[in-house]
């Protein structure tokens, strides 16, 4: 078994991260297996070097150690290029110009409203005709979006985590019409989350995804994705999240409940395995 924990240095480390952290760890440890660390620093802008030397401070304080050099996808720039290029050439991406609010503009009915995925507003295709590559065109500086009615094929995964235990699978017409032409490459980033954690999960053998329960819903995009390149499709293991008293999911800013606060007022690594469950 092969497991991995990416967090990005934007912030302080909270309680959901240490479970996210224990859970990929302790997995792996129980299985005799490999648990890699993955810094996930493509946003330049919010990624900061004190952030991440604090969350590996944070991360030894817990216990944990990692298999192998930290892997940072600031360094994989080329490898999400390569691969952006060849989708290119063969005609599977699309240069888009529009921004948040012309999506919502062309998407929304006067009825209906706009319909939702995992991705966010599910892409009309505005410019899924005026945006197709020509032969020779090079890779362009836009944001790039992927032909799902291109891409997409009979998908199945398996998953383990509490909530959706089973085998799952997903529709080419499910895809279109669910999930829709989603962003591949970010102008100002020059790849997305969803084809760097697809292309650094094969990169580093893992085996199995385990992350938080709001990502489930992506899954698909990301199965579909290793299915149209050629990759393995681990199993995944969506955990539960941890939430404040008002039920609602913790975000860096929620700066009461950071790992360093706990560690200045005296906590022990066993005190924070207590508060979160493990």
């Amino acid at each position: 078994m092969i497991t991995r924990f990416a967090p990005s240095p934007t912030g302080p480390l909270h309680l959901g991260h240490a479970y996210a952290a224990l859970v990929a760890h302790d997995m792996a440890r129980a299985a005799g297996g490999r648990f890699f660390l993955r810094i996930e620093d493509i946003d330049r802008e919010r990624s900061k070097p004190q952030w991440e030397a604090q969350l590996f401070d944070d991360l030894r304080w817990l216990g944990l150690s990692w298999d192998g050099p930290v892997l940072r996808q600031s360094e994989r720039l080329p490898a999400y290029r390569e691969t952006l290029e060849k989708l290119w050439q063969n005609g599977l991406l699309y240069s888009c110009t529009c921004t948040r609010r012309d999506i919502e503009q062309a998407a929304s009915a006067p009825q209906e409203g706009a319909p939702l995925g995992p991705d966010g507003i599910v892409y009309p295709g505005t410019c899924r005709d005026k945006g197709a590559p020509r032969p020779g065109q090079p890779l362009p500086n836009t944001a790039l979006r992927l032909r799902m009615d291109l891409a997409a094929t009979d998908t199945r995964f398996e998953e383990t985590g509490p909530a959706h235990r089973g085998g799952h699978e997903i529709t080419p017409d499910q895809m279109i019409r669910e999930v829709g032409d989603v962003v591949l490459a970010r102008r100002e980033m020059g790849t997305s989350y969803h084809l760097a954690v697809v292309l650094d999960d094969a990169h580093q053998g893992v085996t199995h995804v385990t992350r938080g329960e709001d990502l489930f819903e992506a899954t698909c995009i990301h199965v579909t994705l290793q299915n149209l390149l050629g990759l393995p499709v681990p199993s995944y293991h969506h955990h539960d999240l941890i939430r404040d008293a008002a039920g609602k999911r913790l975000a860096k800013r929620d700066d009461a409940r950071a790992l360093s606060k706990y560690r200045a007022e005296g906590a022990t690594p066993a005190d924070i395995r207590r508060l979160i469950g493990l």
